[in-house]
């Protein structure tokens, strides 16, 4: 298994994809990726099977989890737990965010 990973890697499958996401470790008990959305770009996840930690590296706009707007910052940590609808929504700018799944990416 590959141990060591490249972000630039992953923007590069994202766009040669035309997907806004790619993730890149996809085991049993951990999966992690990478979500860039563009500012006016729909992001179209449902509930996932586990829960989910998303690490903001760059961007603005909103999370929504269940009815509440959380903002968005560098840096900022969100939590979101299994079958719990969310989404990111309303950047201006190109949103950049971690993603770590407590399962596979299902």
């Amino acid at each position: 298994m590959k141990l060591e990973f490249n972000l630039q890697d992953s923007l590069n499958k994202i766009q040669k994809n035309n997907s806004y996401f790619h993730t890149f470790i996809n085991k049993n008990s951990l999966a992690a990726g990478l979500l860039v959305l563009n500012p006016g770009e729909q992001d179209t996840q449902e509930p996932h099977d586990s829960d989910e930690i998303y690490f903001i590296i760059s961007g603005n706009g909103f999370l929504k989890i269940k009815n509440k707007d959380y903002k968005i910052s560098k840096d900022k940590l969100f939590f979101v737990g299994k079958d719990i609808p969310h989404y990111f929504h309303s950047n201006t700018k190109e949103l950049k965010v971690l993603y770590f799944f407590g399962g596979p990416d299902s």
